[in-house]
């Protein structure tokens, strides 16, 4: 997929690129049997309270509904189309299996219309196939990875997106993430071979602020140009440096090299190396 410039015809456009989806995006339409209605919340709770900030308005959307269980084996599909989604950063396919079931997935790098792609314990390791990490030759790469049985994919789903098979100890299989992390994931879990589709969605240059609000961003406001009753960087005369040792939350809490993980998290007992250098 091609980016597209545009010419610098305003402000707003200079520099602005979008995606070409005339090269990859075979069908403009989607399946109205595998659509659902999708309630924007602008970050409040149930009680009205705004518990998210810098989210509101935004186009309406419906949602897709995904396949990330892959739990139908053993029966081919054929992919008839490849669609955008305006609810992820991923391109997804339409497949439709033998005895006529039509369903979503993530469409891998390479896949195109018209290809066979399958589920299950013994099926070919070709892009698009599903089937558990014990079964998967290690060296491969792969996306949508299982974090516990039949759960469904829950790793490795954003655009270009993908992790390698390392090894295999045990029941356990060795998976190194897109963030370099290596972890210790159980070998019955499945994932999808390939890498996620849509790589040059990270080259995409917004270049105006309008075209955040589409997406249902709202403005964020800095903490140095507020008053101190409102923020820990406020006040001052002019602009002043945040005076403080790190930059701190509305709240007082630290932002910037703070852990959040409990370090009784059961999680930890199965990285193997963090993405972060110790």
């Amino acid at each position: 997929m091609a980016l597209k410039v545009y010419k610098p015809t305003s402000n707003g456009r200079r520099n602005m690129t979008s995606l070409d989806y005339s090269q990859v995006i075979t069908k403009s339409k989607p399946e109205k049997s595998l659509l659902e209605s999708k309630s924007h919340t602008a970050g409040r709770n149930n009680y009205g309270h705004m518990t998210v900030r810098h989210r509101g308005g935004g186009n309406k959307t419906k949602y897709r509904i995904i396949d990330f269980k892959r739990t139908k084996d053993n029966v081919p599909a054929t992919v008839k189309g490849i669609e955008y989604d305006p609810n992820r950063t991923a391109n997804i396919a339409l497949l439709v299996y033998a005895d006529g079931i039509k369903t979503y997935i993530l469409a891998p790098k390479g896949l195109k219309v018209g290809d066979k792609v399958a589920s299950g314990t013994d099926v070919d390791i070709k892009i698009g196939n599903a089937l558990p990490l014990q079964n998967i030759p290690v060296g491969t790469t792969i996306h949508n990875i299982e974090l516990k049985p039949g759960k469904g994919g829950q790793l490795v789903r954003s655009a270009g997106a993908s992790a390698q098979l390392l090894g295999k100890e045990g029941k356990y299989a060795l998976v190194r993430l897109t963030s370099g992390e290596v972890r210790m994931i159980l070998s019955v879990n499945r994932a999808t071979i390939g890498v996620v589709g849509n790589e040059e969605h990270e080259l995409v240059n917004i270049g105006k602020a309008g075209r955040n609000r589409w997406v249902g961003k709202r403005p964020h406001t800095r903490g140095s140009v507020m008053n101190p009753n409102d923020h820990p960087h406020g006040g001052g005369e002019g602009k002043a440096p945040i005076g403080r040792p790190s930059p701190l939350s509305p709240w007082g809490k630290k932002t910037i090299g703070k852990k959040t993980r409990s370090k009784r998290a059961r999680s930890e007992n199965f990285i193997v190396r963090h993405r972060k250098s110790k």
